[in-house]
């Protein structure tokens, strides 16, 4: 079976340097807010190109955090794709604000500029951008509008660890950006783990306070805030895989070149071909195709491991029961087609060549 991502053979590359940064944390005696988080902290931010970084423990908390510590709330809206994963908007929801949410490009599968213009109102915030599948939304326009709107703009980059737009890396193109190290991305920890990406020197002191119970001097407390800390284990894990993620995000291309260039059957919609190479890290490789679950179980029966990323949109979720009854063509044509293919740093040609083949006998 050719495994969608096979999370042991990643980590085991680093298994010397993982064993050794986690006897170095035991070692230490000090296990929250060390010098591990400390250094990653600078290494990412470097890394990203921006003054700051706050280490959090996961990418919905990052952006949970980022809307308190800007003091959206009730009565509030934030702009957001309809086709996300739903912990972009649950942050929303769980601040008191509401989600408004905008349709994404067919191209892209990532938020559509053009509409969101029309989705602003007195009562708009902000506009939460996800970089869906490891690719960089079209920022231009949406930042114009934020511009002219007086609108933060919020980065959702979970999935798109190192990806840039126009020379510069996701987490650096609006005022502030949440991330994920889930084990299964680009750059992942080996447990929960996030970060938030800014410029902003006072957003910043803030953020690191509200992820400490609202405290900067233990025992005072500044505001209502959170237990969301980044802990030493996983700070020095992501420090061992950062200095890889170059490597690996390359490797990745490359495999999604090949998909590319070579997977000819006509069943199969493929993604577009982003204008820049940097433009898309390939987090997952989708695509489209009708009567997916005989594609899927033909895949599997071959020896080929898929996921659907996502088979339910966010706006029929029984979560958000009060939006079933809204519709939201787009997004839902690509959450009733999209598949992803097996991608990852570790899949070897050979494999690679084995589900194009597959692909390609497909016959529906």
């Amino acid at each position: 079976m050719i495994s969608f991502l096979d999370l042991k053979k990643i980590n085991n590359q680093y298994a010397n340097e993982l064993k050794q940064a986690a006897e170095r944390v035991i070692d230490s005696g000090w296990y929250i807010s060390g010098e591990e988080l400390e250094a990653f902290e600078k290494e990412f931010a470097a890394y990203c190109g921006t003054k700051h970084c706050i280490g959090v423990s996961n990418g919905l908390d990052a952006l949970k955090l980022i809307l308190q510590a800007y003091g959206v709330g009730e009565g509030d809206e934030v702009i957001v794709p309809s086709d996300t994963y739903i912990a972009s908007i649950l942050a929303i929801s769980q601040v008191g604000a509401t989600p408004i949410l905008v349709e994404p490009s067919l191209e892209t599968y990532n938020i559509n500029p053009l509409l969101i213009e029309e989705k602003i109102s007195p009562n708009t915030k902000a506009i939460l951008v996800v970089h869906l599948y490891g690719r960089v939304v079209e920022m231009s326009p949406v930042l114009e509008l934020a511009t002219k709107y007086n609108l933060k703009v919020i980065e959702d980059a979970a999935q798109a660890h190192g990806a840039k737009y126009k020379g510069k890396r996701v987490g650096n193109l609006g005022n502030v950006a949440g991330f994920s190290f889930y084990p299964g991305k680009n750059l992942g920890a080996l447990g929960d783990a996030g970060a938030i990406t800014t410029n902003d020197d006072t957003l910043a002191e803030t953020l690191r306070a509200y992820r400490n119970y609202g405290s900067h001097k233990k025992y005072e407390n500044l505001y209502k805030g959170f237990n969301h800390r980044l802990d030493e284990m996983q700070a020095a894990f992501l420090r061992v895989k950062l200095p890889f993620l170059e490597q690996e995000n390359s490797r990745r291309g490359h495999l999604a070149e090949m998909y590319l260039e070579h997977i000819k059957n006509p069943l199969i919609i493929l993604p577009s071909i982003p204008k820049e190479k940097e433009e898309c890290v390939w987090h997952v490789f989708t695509v489209r195709v009708g009567n997916r679950e005989k594609f899927q179980q033909y895949l599997k029966e071959q020896g080929i491991q898929t996921i659907i990323h996502y088979p339910i949109p966010p706006h029929q979720q029984v979560a958000y029961r009060e939006w079933n009854k809204l519709s939201y063509p787009v997004s839902e044509l690509i959450h009733s087609e999209i598949i992803s293919l097996p991608i990852s740093p570790v899949q070897t040609e050979e494999e690679t060549w084995k589900v194009i083949k597959v692909v390609n006998s497909y016959e529906g």
